[in-house]
């Protein structure tokens, strides 16, 4: 039984990051933030005495985590991509 129930996570886990395929990377971070903490935050929970308020914790903090990253990531290729368009446009 054990085998199976793993066997399922996997294939969910899976499915979900397959489906991530038509997604922005801010977004894909952000999916990707949240499914991370809510597995830590699950353990750490389980640890604790309460799985489920730990998953839900940690499913907020890396969700929250996982967007900003991909805002920071998005004002960064802004900024190098400004600098590439400046750049060309400076005389030789």
């Amino acid at each position: 039984m054990k085998r199976f129930s793993i066997s399922v996570i996997a294939i969910l886990a899976i499915s979900i990051l397959a489906g991530c395929a038509g997604m922005s990377d801010t977004q894909q971070r952000t999916v990707t933030g949240g499914m991370g903490g809510a597995a830590t935050g699950a353990v750490i929970g389980a640890i604790a005495g309460n799985a489920g308020m730990g998953a839900a914790i940690g499913a907020a903090a890396g969700t929250a985590g996982g967007y900003l990253y991909g805002k920071h990531k998005e004002a960064e290729q802004r900024a190098y991509q400004q600098g590439q368009r400046d750049a060309y446009r400076q005389p030789y």
